[in-house]
């Protein structure tokens, strides 16, 4: 292509049906099992260090919505969830909505997707996945009878219930691509066939159908990687035709929420349009870092828009969520997160100066928002953590601003934060850029370089790498090893001009910024290239081997998981699930131009014979969105070019997708063995 010959001697691992191939897999486990059976009492130790840390019988913060509480609840023993709900009245009891560990029984993976309840509370919708493939397919469970309806669909991606309480939208994938692209509405019991109301034809583009926290709408938001559109449905017109709020246009994103009482003219203004109310809509029409705006759901063209919230250059504005009272905002700013009030009856003729951000004091964290299915809620939850905070969920009064702790995460076994250090530290890119660090470590930990480090990353596709609390972890700090993520570009910790210097073009900032981060640390005196260890996974699997195929004197070990290492193969195969969505964070490689610049880092392309660090490199056979074929190939070349006597382990669980065990029992295993192949690799053996 484009005058460039490409051989693949490994092309045939892509036949999945083939027996060869399976077989090829399972000898690479085999292999693995062999070297790490040394391992395996360290690895028990480790598996029932990290299970006495976690309180098994445990219950999740109920929410509220429409007079019930909804709630999951574990059990010692059980590998999954069960989800439950109780009247809001006192003596009510539980009813069991969903067992997962029923539904899982005979199948090596369950996936729970969709969970909506109708609006009158008597029916679940809820999608169930099987494989690890993420396809899943649609029931409907009577919460009454407790009967599971016979009709099921296969395939749905979305779903919302009408305000009828029958009627369901619902979008599903093409069966090649996995593109989310058609959208149906069902009825239930009705022997018609299903109608399809909307069928995206644009391969860039994926659909997702909800309703809006007021109740009074449907959304139908249609999303590339640089452009959206939005169409609504009244909630209590199932049979009508969807509208379009604004026509899509190239580089503009824009999203939309719902509030029914308030005209377009002031955010606080009257009920004088309460039919259809306002949309509030998050745009990037006034900057890249996205702006709010609001207008009539009665007249909702471009030039009727008006500008609530201004785009501010260094404040990402990442989500908005509507109340009856307040409105809600996601923040980014200096690449942290922020959670923003603002006062819907606020005079204040400045939105801003009638706000407020809730205080957050330490120095690296993540927020997010939690449970808020209640439009009429005065108070909004919010999840709170750090390296070194358990996860923490908060209900705050928008009125008062005082937090209330409702529960933070249990740590068994005397926990002490106290004796952990929590740091955010910079690094300078190789073109002057500060790249953020967030760091933590015992505080008895050396700081001589003589204490191993592992360093996380990410890079792709606007995501943020959250700041977050693992109780597993502690089982590496506590064995005196350091752990970082490097906030690179190409993610989204400083907003969308961050995640647009580390794409397409300039993917290789993204490399270049690990790497400065890197050197950084070993600068700091926090580490030494000797005992620095890298781990990503998917999109940071492909950092890994872009960086090892770089600089691999930098690092002593490498953990991938799920790694998109044959990018310019994948890039080229247009059949492939998420392929012609990426030519917006990629490039195309149909065109020139693009082909090279994907060349020039793709990690299986520019394997070379030389020394590579230790690595352990994992996937999922039933992986949809890197296929397993991806690592396998990778793991396969490298055998035949690496000079070096370190370990080289492909470990496929043959049950599982991109997200690896879906059991929590199972997953705590993969854990076990990936520190255990660390520790041991360091000499730490206990």
């Amino acid at each position: 292509m484009h005058g460039d010959r490409r051989v693949d001697h490994y092309a045939w691992l892509r036949h999945k049906e083939s027996p060869e191939v399976i077989a090829y897999l399972e000898a690479e486990n085999a292999y693995t099992d062999a070297l790490m059976k040394p391992t395996e009492g360290f690895q028990e130790k480790l598996y029932q260090e990290m299970l006495r840390r976690i309180l098994q019988t445990d219950l999740s913060v109920p929410y509220r919505l429409r007079g019930y509480h909804y709630f999951t609840r574990t059990e010692e023993g059980k590998q999954y969830a069960l989800h439950c709900r109780r009247r809001d009245t006192e003596g009510s009891q539980e009813e069991l909505l969903l067992d997962l560990n029923q539904l899982a029984e005979g199948h090596s993976y369950l996936g729970l997707d969709s969970f909506e309840v109708s609006e009158d509370n008597q029916f679940l919708a809820h999608s169930i996945d099987t494989t690890g493939f993420r396809q899943y397919t649609l029931h409907v469970k009577d919460l009454h009878t407790g009967e599971t309806l016979s009709e099921h669909i296969q395939r749905v991606t979305s779903v919302a219930w009408a305000s009828d309480n029958r009627t369901l939208f619902y979008t599903v994938e093409d069966e090649v691509t996995k593109r989310s692209h058609r959208l149906y509405r069902h009825v239930l019991g009705s022997a018609e066939e299903d109608g399809l109301l909307y069928e995206e034809s644009d391969e860039r583009f994926r659909i997702e159908v909800e309703r809006t926290r007021s109740g009074g709408f449907l959304l139908l938001t249609s999303s590339s990687h640089t452009a959206s559109e939005v169409r609504f449905l009244r909630a209590d017109d199932p049979s009508g035709e969807f509208q379009l709020i604004a026509p899509r246009e190239d580089n503009h994103e824009y999203y939309a929420d719902h509030h029914p009482g308030q005209s377009a003219a002031e955010p606080g203004g009257s009920d004088s349009n309460a039919s259809d109310g306002l949309f509030y809509i998050r745009t990037n029409s006034g900057g890249r870092t996205f702006r709010l705006v609001a207008a009539s759901a009665g007249d909702h063209r471009r030039e009727s828009w008006r500008e609530i919230i201004p785009n501010r250059l260094d404040v990402m504005l990442a989500e908005v969520h509507a109340f009856r009272t307040h409105l809600l905002l996601f923040e980014r700013e200096g690449g942290l997160p922020y959670l923003r009030i603002v006062d819907l009856n606020s005079t204040d003729a400045d939105t801003l100066a009638g706000s407020h951000r809730i205080e957050f004091a330490e120095p690296a964290y993540n927020a997010s928002v939690g449970e808020n299915p209640e439009f009429d809620a005065s108070h909004v939850r919010f999840q709170f953590e750090s390296f070194v905070t358990p996860r923490s969920v908060y209900d705050y009064d928008v009125q008062t601003r005082e937090k209330i702790l409702r529960k933070q995460q249990p740590v068994l076994g005397g926990y002490d934060p106290l004796q952990y250090v929590s740091q955010r530290l910079h690094a300078m890119a190789s073109d002057g850029t500060r790249v953020p660090l967030s760091i933590v470590y015992r505080r008895d930990t050396p700081r001589d370089g003589s204490a191993p480090l592992l360093l996380y990353g990410y890079g792709s596709y606007g995501i943020s790498m959250p700041v977050n609390f693992s109780s597993n972890r502690l089982s590496l700090l506590n064995r005196g090893i350091i752990y970082a993520v490097a906030h690179i570009r190409g993610g989204g910790e400083l907003g969308k001009p961050w995640h647009d210097a580390g794409r397409m073009k300039s993917k290789r900032n993204t490399f270049t910024d690990f790497i400065s981060a890197a050197e950084h640390l070993v600068a700091s005196r926090f580490t030494t290239p000797e005992r620095l260890i890298i781990e990503g996974g998917s999109a940071g699997g492909l950092l890994m081997g872009a960086v090892t195929n770089m600089r691999p004197d930098l690092f002593r070990m490498v953990i991938s998981h799920v790694p998109f290492v044959d990018v310019l193969n994948t890039m080229l195969d247009a059949s492939l699930p998420l392929t012609v969505g990426e030519y917006e964070e990629w490039g195309n490689p149909r065109v020139a131009e693009d082909y090279f610049q994907l060349k020039a880092y793709c990690p299986y392309t520019n394997l070379e014979r030389k020394a590579y660090p230790a690595m352990l490199v994992k996937t999922g056979l039933n992986d949809s969105q890197v296929m397993y074929w991806e690592p396998a190939k990778y793991v396969a070349k490298l055998r035949t070019l690496k000079t070096d006597a370190n370990l080289l382990l492909l470990k496929t669980n043959m049950g599982s997708g991109h997200g690896g065990a879906s059991g929590r029992y199972d997953y705590l295993r993969e854990i076990a063995l990936d520190y255990a192949f660390l520790l041991t690799q360091l000499g730490i053996r206990e």
